[in-house]
């Protein structure tokens, strides 16, 4: 410990001599990190009485440190004029500035130059309040705390005009000692926050950049004689030790406990319950510590606090709870509203721990600071596991020669901030690793942390990602580390356990090779999963009246062209911004779930079940079995007593057997899903945890010839050899020709990988048309793609209307670049509305994310085809697997397309060029446009139909959407479509008065 004082001193002493130089402010130095504030203590509830100051506060803003008002806190000031503030409230998303998000580097990135710890004057904001509030006469004799949850970038605190205290750390509550400033009746507060402080050098999160009162703001009241701190540490042995920080008069504090199978009952400070219920997430009990404290007179407060017996530990390489080796199934969460920024209340943290729960989530990263003290208790409760994250990252620094790892400046602010949290989150059972921050280089700041964690808390590991496998890591935990990477270290006999802080970046449509990773975690004891990047959009509700629109979600640099911007980066949740689903969350869903089906013997119902829980058995789920014949539910039935242990497995029969799939016929599945019996935290009994899909057998797709009712058909193809129309009964069919189409709207991850320039010649080629020829009744156009390929269109249009079609590449160029698909496209009127299909569904699936889709028939609307959750238009829609797909209008009339190979297909309101953010305009750092999903809303005309249109694609092929990072990886290379020869060949049927099934 010595070396860490002699390092912070050094720092103080440089900061004070510049400080008595009278050039430097506090908020300029990290020399004063608080004045008055009160030492961090760990959260409990207890019997004092709290007064809340949250409300509608007076505010006046300044641009810059210079132009603020100095006397703004005297009581005697006229504030008549000011505006006003909710508090807690944000700036930005009240009127005083604009949203900015950048990933990497400060909010001053292009404009100011890094000078720690000096931040920007320019447009460095300033925010000052006032309020009023009452004396109580429950004060009276007592300390009275005033309390702020969260401030940023930092606060300094006037009562009654008297200076009462400062803080920096933006995201742990900071309280002060105002006893001596009050007075009966009246008092007034004054509050003045800046936009940016020396603390903002180690606040560089990738996350929107806002500024105010994001937590609660309160008064307590408590008592001279008191317990000022309390920790207790209970282990899976049932070993427990409690340990109080009391003040002056304490004579006596009396621990009782209580908790599952325990009534309450006084108990020593140091102690064991035989037999506990163990903590964990699968089964999160918890027991209750009161503590009543005594002075001369009596009791004289009671804290309260919940706890749960439980292990975190590295041990023989692994990360074990409990003694158990889990699999961490995890997601970053930044503490956000789409509506409101940080301020999150209650309401917003169980819904999001419902959504957790629901995708079988059991971990929880607070990427990349402390959370509000409530999300521990729900976590607590409800059961996830948290990796608790220092509110430190100086990504904007670099991890070289600038890096504040080794900065002695801010060797006291980096330690401060590990401390503080760790002291507050200490008695918190979902808490089973600490972090020390987030990419912010390493270095002797990050040792000397590390060290004082360890000193500190030795019941949990302790994490740092840029710590990689040095000393200060008890967990490698690299993030977007490749699937060969994963391996490799897995095979290298470590000492440690891999665990990602983040892999699988969600950004727009993504996900694709999540199971790879999960077939790698699963196959290898030193890989232990890791967490999403992250778990939902970080985009904001805004209000618009572009196109057809009320509201976009609006992402970085959708405010103005001066600030810094990282465009729609923060937008890769597994959720929505308004917390509905991407498709991919289900896939994350279905990777992540504990309960796995295989066949043992099909056809007579046997099935083998593994548990993968490691703490519960599966007596608290049903398991719904249904066997489907084209789709249609034919057998069904229940299995309720599944007394299978956690990490074992079993066979079990379903009651069906090979006698009852006679004469059934068509392509046959065994869908099971595993169902709650009775309600579990937040999950309502019903609830689906898991489910699988069998195959049991399944013939390929045949023509059987157009079904037409007597209607006459008419065929036109155009000059250029384009199947440009398609009559049926009067009606139209068509209304954009059918082309070979090798390009798809970009996603985001291809945006990063620049796959717009690497795979240019095939997104919007120019088919140059070489002329026909007619053979066997068929004719074949030939297209060339200058410098690519050539492609012949071959069509065969049968008596009764059907058009077999057959593409094919060739003479593909040496050098030529990987395909994004090989398949055609053409649109029809928007009245033909309906799409059926028997694929995989029922949301939109990819080849290299498909593992959650269940094999099916299934009808829905076209104009649902396109997720409006990207926050960005891209591509959307595909179903892969497809026997066959109807595009019909109400009555039943449009076409069939099937073909004898599985093939992929999408029918969107919105055509490729509608949704290609690659050539819409307005490229802003190479990363694509600022256009918005929800601005495309007039263009499908919901409302009315037969006005808009439907596009259709189908594909032989279509490259996977990759996972690994969204700036430079590509999909897996058995997802990559490699230029070469290809061929598709599929049947459009026309059909009419179809009835819809």
């Amino acid at each position: 410990m010595g070396t860490i004082r002699s390092l912070i001193l050094s720092a103080v002493f440089a900061c004070t001599a510049v400080l008595s130089a009278g050039a430097v402010e506090d908020w300029q130095t990290t020399a004063v990190n608080s004045r008055n504030r009160e030492p961090m203590r760990a959260s409990v509830k207890n019997d004092c009485k709290t007064t809340s100051l949250n409300g509608v506060w007076k505010f006046t803003w300044y641009e810059t440190p210079d132009a603020r008002s100095r006397d703004f806190f005297k009581t005697d000031l006229d504030d008549s004029q000011w505006g006003t503030m909710p508090v807690p409230g944000l700036w930005e998303l009240n009127g005083y500035g604009d949203p900015i998000y950048v990933n990497i580097g400060y909010a001053w990135r292009g404009h100011y130059k890094n000078n720690p710890p000096v931040p920007p004057m320019e447009h460095n904001y300033v925010g000052q309040y006032r309020h009023s509030f009452s004396w109580d006469e429950d004060w009276a004799g007592k300390d009275v705390i005033l309390t702020f949850g969260s401030v940023t970038s930092n606060v300094r605190v006037w009562i009654n005009g008297k200076e009462a205290g400062y803080s920096e750390d933006s995201k742990l509550s900071c309280s002060f000692n105002i006893t001596k400033y009050l007075v009966k009746g009246e008092n007034q507060i004054a509050l003045e926050v800046f936009r940016w402080c020396d603390g903002s050098y180690i606040e560089d999160q990738d996350f929107w950049r806002f500024s105010g009162i994001a937590r609660d703001t309160y008064i307590t009241a408590l008592p001279k004689v008191r317990i000022d701190d309390i920790n207790i540490f209970a282990g899976a042995d049932g070993k427990y030790c409690i340990k109080t920080v009391l003040s002056k008069g304490v004579k006596d504090v009396k621990f009782l406990m209580s908790g599952p199978g325990m009534p309450e009952k006084e108990v020593p400070a140091e102690g064991s319950v035989a037999s506990p219920s163990l903590w964990s997430a699968e089964s999160p009990a918890l027991y209750h510590l009161k503590a009543v404290c005594y002075g001369a007179k009596g009791a004289t407060q009671t804290v309260d606090l919940d706890f749960g017996f439980r292990t975190a530990e590295v041990k023989g390489g692994q990360f074990l709870i409990n003694g158990q080796p889990v699999l961490v199934k995890g997601v970053d969460r930044h503490e956000l509203s789409a509506f409101h920024g940080y301020v999150v209340d209650e309401a917003d943290m169980v819904r999001d721990i419902l959504i957790m729960k629901r995708l079988n989530i059991n971990t929880v990263r607070t990427c990349h600071y402390p959370n509000d003290p409530r999300w521990y208790e729900l976590c607590d409760k409800y059961g996830l596991y948290v990796i608790d994250e220092a509110n430190v990252e100086a990504h904007g620094m670099g991890y070289d020669a600038e890096t504040l790892a080794k900065n002695p400046l801010y060797a006291q602010p980096i330690l401060e901030r590990t401390q503080r949290m760790m002291q507050r989150d200490i008695n918190h059972p979902c808490v089973v690793t600490w972090s020390l921050g987030n990419e912010s280089g390493n270095g002797i700041n990050f040792e000397n942390s590390y060290r004082w964690a360890k000193a500190f808390d030795s019941t949990r590991p302790v994490q740092y990602e840029r710590a990689i496998k040095n000393f200060n890591t008890d967990i490698f935990c690299p993030m977007y580390h490749r699937y060969e990477a994963c391996e490799a270290y897995a095979l290298s006999n470590p000492d440690r356990p891999l665990i990602q802080c983040e892999y699988a970046h969600a950004m727009g449509n993504s996900m694709g090779g999540l199971k790879e990773y999960w077939d790698l975690y699963r196959k290898y004891p030193a890989l232990q999963g890791g967490c999403i990047w992250d778990f939902e959009d970080q985009a904001i509700w805004w209000p618009s009246n572009k196109g057809g629109t009320d509201h976009i979600y609006a992402f970085g640099g959708d405010f103005n062209d001066y600030d810094a911007s990282d465009n729609s980066f923060n937008c890769n949740g597994v959720i929505c911004a308004d917390r509905s689903y991407h498709p991919h969350a289900y896939e994350v869903a279905y990777q992540y779930q504990n309960i796995w089906t295989k066949a043992a013997d099909i056809r007579n119902g046997l099935v083998e079940i593994y548990n993968e829980n490691f703490f519960i058995d599966l007596s608290r789920y049903a398991l719904n079995w249904e066997i489907t014949s084209d789709g249609k539910p034919v057998l069904c039935g229940t299995v309720r007593d599944i007394k299978l242990a956690p990490q074992c497995s079993g066979c079990y029969a379903l009651g069906y057997s090979e006698a009852d799939l006679k004469g059934l016929g068509g392509d046959l599945y065994l869908n099971v899903r595993y169902v709650l019996k009775a309600a579990d935290g937040l999950l309502a009994a019903g609830e689906q945890v898991a489910y699988d899909q069998m195959l049991i057998e399944e013939t390929p797709w045949t023509c059987a010839g157009a079904d037409l009712r007597g209607s006459i058909w008419s065929v036109k193809f155009d000059d250029k050899g384009a199947l440009c129309s398609y009559v049926l009964g009067g009606v139209e069919l068509i209304k954009s020709p059918l082309m070979p189409c090798f390009g798809r709207a970009v996603t985001e991850n291809d945006l990063g990988a620049k796959l717009e320039k690497k795979m240019a010649p095939w997104l919007y080629p120019d088919f140059k048309y070489e002329g026909s020829k007619q053979q066997d009744g068929a004719v074949t156009h030939t297209y060339l793609i200058p410098g690519v390929c050539n492609v012949d269109m071959t069509y065969a249009v049968a008596e009764d209307g059907c058009i077999k079609v057959t593409e094919r590449v060739y003479n593909v160029k040496k050098g030529t670049p990987d395909m994004f698909r090989v398949g055609v496209e053409f649109e029809m009127p928007g009245r033909f509305s309906v799409l059926e299909f028997f694929g995989k569904g029922p949301f939109e699936n990819y080849v290299d994310r498909q593992s959650a889709a269940m094999t099916g028939f299934y009808s829905q609307r076209v104009e649902e085809q396109y997720h409006w959750g990207y926050v960005r238009p891209q591509e959307s829609g595909t179903h892969v697997g497809m026997k066959w797909m109807r595009v019909v209008d109400e009555s039943g009339l449009g076409f069939e397309i099937g073909s004898a190979e599985k093939f992929s297909a999408s029918a969107l309101p919105l055509n490729r060029r509608d949704i290609d953010m690659s050539i819409t305009g307005g490229v802003r750092e190479d990363r694509g446009d600022q256009s918005h999903s929800l601005e495309l809303k007039s263009i499908v005309c919901e409302g009315h139909r037969s006005d808009g249109k439907t596009c259709v694609n189908l594909d032989k092929l279509q490259m996977g959407l990759g996972c690994i990072d969204s700036w430079h990886h590509i999909p897996r290379d058995e997802y990559m479509i490699h230029a070469g020869e290809y061929s598709f060949e599929f049947t459009i049927v026309p059909v009419n008065s179809i009835k819809l099934l």
